[in-house]
Formats: C-alpha cells, structure tokens, sequence
C-alpha cells in the first residue's frame, strides 16, 4: 500500500522544484560555472547546504534539470504522436508542441544546448539517450509525411531526415534566446515559428 502524501511531502517536493526553476534561470544568465549552490540558494531563500537536502550537489542538480527537460519533451511527443491521426497532422503537432514548449522553456533549453559538457557521465548518457528518442520519434513522423507526399529520396535517407530534424531543433531553440520575453509570449511569434519550421522540413532536396 502507498503512503499517504503529508504536508511536508508536499512542501519537500515544492522546494525542490523551487530549486530547479532557479537553477535554470541563473544557469542560463550565468552560465554553470558562474553559479554557486549559495546563489541557488538565496535565490529560493534557503542557504547554500540547505540545497544539499534536496540535491547531491550543483553538478546533481544540473542533471536533474537537463534530464527533466529532456524527459518532458519524449513524453510530451509522445502524446501528440497518440493524439493525431494523419501523418500531416501528426508533424504540424509536434512542430507546435515544440515551439511552444522552447518559447515556454527557453531559459532551460538554453542550458541544455550550453552546459550539457558539465553533466556527470551518467546523466549526460541519459541526456543523450533520451534526446535520440525524441529525435528519432520526429524522424518516423517526417518519414511518413514524405511518404504520404511521394517524396520517396527524402523518406528514404536516414541521415537526410536527421539532418532536417535537427536543423529545425537549431531554428526553433535558438530564436528565443534572442527575443524579449514579452515578444516571446506573442501569439504572433509562435505562429511564425511554426510556419518557418514546416516549411525547413519539407523543403525539397
């Protein structure tokens, strides 16, 4: 039989979420190397070795950062994959679900493309393992679209549907970064986004 979730679970669980968002904004401002656990800390008002009751250390929490995230974009594709039916359908989806989650996340896909070299060598396997899901699950959806379209020397190239796949990860990732955060949460931004996205995937050879 399960425990029952007390306060202090709940509590636990909320600063250690706490931590992680803080982590990932001063990672992204500062880069790894110029964060301390101290700064995490006071930025969710607790001292440097508090954080210790949460995490084994900085480079810990670093992980535990880039693997949620990485985690939360398999399972989010995941479920626009279940929820769509036509191939056509199914791209637009994930092209959306991803330039939504990178204007929503752009702090914490920013560490993800900067610090991954700082991660312990089993978190950076995971990292990488669940990054090759991700990527080879927008792969079988493009496959199908090129078939649907009779575009069968896309379809059939592995390496030129990774290149396209990743190519579109670099556009989507990367504007944020260099947008506002008020334009960032612009309808109008994520429209172009997509629409730019789409048309990189499906360009001819």
């Amino acid at each position: 039989m399960t425990s029952p979730v007390t306060a202090r679970d709940r509590a636990k669980a909320e600063r250690s979420d706490a931590i992680l968002r803080a982590a990932a904004r001063l990672f992204a401002e500062r880069g790894y190397t110029g964060v301390s656990l101290e700064d995490i800390g006071a930025a969710v008002g607790v001292s440097g070795p508090a954080v210790y009751r949460h995490f084994a250390g900085k480079q810990a929490l670093l992980g535990a950062v880039l693997v949620k995230v990485s985690q939360d974009l398999v399972d989010g594709g995941a479920r626009v994959a279940d929820t769509t039916a036509s191939p056509d359908e199914r791209m637009r989806a994930l092209i959306r679900f991803h330039v939504d989650f990178a204007l929503g996340n752009a702090e914490v896909i920013q560490v993800q493309d900067r610090d991954v070299a700082h991660l312990s060598e089993g978190d950076r396997s995971e990292v990488r393992r669940l990054q090759r899901i991700y990527i080879e699950a927008w792969m079988a959806a493009l496959h199908r679209v090129h078939d649907e379209t009779g575009d069968a020397s896309s379809s059939d190239d592995r390496e030129e549907l990774r290149l396209r796949v990743q190519a579109c990860f670099g556009l989507i990732n990367s504007t944020p970064h260099s947008t506002r955060t008020a334009a960032r949460r612009h309808a109008a931004t994520a429209s172009v986004l997509v629409a730019m996205a789409d048309a990189a995937l499906r360009a001819p050879s």
